[in-house]
């Protein structure tokens, strides 16, 4: 596992506070075998019609195809805590997410994963967002070491829990990995507990 420090790709806005895990994966899609099936069924419910037409959402409009950087507002990945919600964004083709705040057990999810959940003010966040959606075949850059997002040289400031911009810097946000690597460790206390 590598560390996460820098990243860049394209932006697009997907409005709304209180945006919840059923509307980022409906519940139809949990029976699914691996995770490697959600991309298609990211916001399904809010891109199609029953009858499979598109409604012309945000995600599916030509100018924002391949974006990495999905934004959007307050209280990000709210609702049941299902670890489907982030698994359906990455395998989207998602990188990275920016809301203004971020629902606890989400963040969490994300973080595992590998996916940077990057808190951004209102004010700022509406500056990056009309950029983004002005010129929206720019990439944007975001630093996890300065806490900076740049764009068409303008740049904007970000804020993440330190513990998780640790474990991004130390490359040790995920907890199986860490297990992996100090499995002698694991082993040599689970024999010291003697139930063997």
């Amino acid at each position: 596992m590598s560390t996460l420090t820098k990243m860049a790709g394209r932006g697009v806005y997907v409005q709304g506070n209180d945006i919840d895990t059923d509307r980022i994966i409906p519940a139809r899609y949990l029976k699914c075998v691996t995770f490697d099936e959600l991309g298609p069924g990211l916001f399904r419910d809010e891109r199609f019609h029953d009858s499979g037409e598109s409604k012309g959402h945000v995600l599916d409009m030509p100018a924002y195809q391949g974006a990495e950087f999905l934004i959007s507002d307050a209280n990000f990945g709210c609702g049941s805590s299902r670890e489907h919600a982030p698994q359906a964004i990455q395998k989207f083709g998602f990188k990275a997410v920016i809301a203004e705040s971020f629902a606890e057990i989400f963040h969490g999810n994300c973080t595992t994963l590998g996916i940077p959940c990057l808190i951004m003010a209102k004010e700022a966040r509406s500056e990056l967002v009309k950029l983004v959606q002005e010129n929206p075949q720019e990439e944007l850059f975001f630093d996890i070491e300065t806490l900076q997002i740049s764009l068409l040289n303008q740049s904007f400031e970000f804020t993440m829990k330190e513990s998780v911009r640790e474990a991004f810097l130390s490359s040790s946000y995920d907890p199986l990995d860490e297990l992996l690597r100090n499995a002698g460790a694991v082993s040599n206390v689970a024999a010291s507990l003697g139930y063997g």
